[in-house]
Parts: C-alpha cells; sequence; structure tokens
C-alpha cells in the first residue's frame, strides 16, 4: 500500500487539502486493511455524501463540507462504534499534528 497517511499514527486533525477545513479527527483513524486512510466518523457537519454510480458500483462519494472537493468514500462495513468506513485518499487530506 502507498499513501502518506495510510500507516499514520499520529495524534492530531486531518483537513481538506484545497481549502483546510477540518475534517477527521486522529482518533476516528483505524487500520482497515485496504490501502487508503479509514475513518469510522468525520467531525460533524465537515463532510457532505452524495450517490456515487460511476464504475458501475453504487457507493457513496464523500465531499469536503466547505469546498466540495472530493475525498473519498464511505461504506458500511466499519468498526462497530459507527459501522461505517470513509475510506479516504491521502492526497486530499493534510495532518495537523497535535503538539
Amino acid at each position: 500500500f502507498s499513501g502518506r497517511y495510510v500507516n499514520e499514527k499520529s495524534a492530531g486533525q486531518y483537513h481538506c487539502a484545497v481549502c483546510g477545513h477540518q475534517l477527521f479527527a486522529s482518533s476516528a483513524k483505524f487500520d482497515s486493511g485496504t490501502g487508503w486512510p479509514s475513518f469510522d466518523q468525520a467531525l460533524a457537519g465537515a463532510v457532505k455524501h452524495e450517490e456515487d454510480a460511476s464504475a458501475g458500483l453504487k457507493r457513496t462519494e464523500v465531499l469536503c463540507a466547505n469546498c466540495g472537493a472530493h475525498l473519498g468514500h464511505v461504506f458500511n462495513d466499519g468498526p462497530q462504534t459507527t459501522g461505517q468506513r470513509y475510506c479516504i485518499n491521502s492526497i486530499c487530506l493534510n495532518l495537523k499534528k497535535d503538539h
């Protein structure tokens, strides 16, 4: 697997790489074994969801609620805490580490 944040374990907040909007807390990140940074929940109001039927698949696209940038997709096969797996592209994120 590749991607800057796939194996990242640092505490902090993940922000949109386009506009800097806060999206995910590092405490929501988990290893899904998929090769993408995965989170079980987004920060309240941080993202919006749209149905995505491209590539012959029915998925839910995740967009930055502030600028509309594509972040990845959310699936209903995540941990028991929420049942959700936000599968996010590393290139769409910037981590601001806690000090």
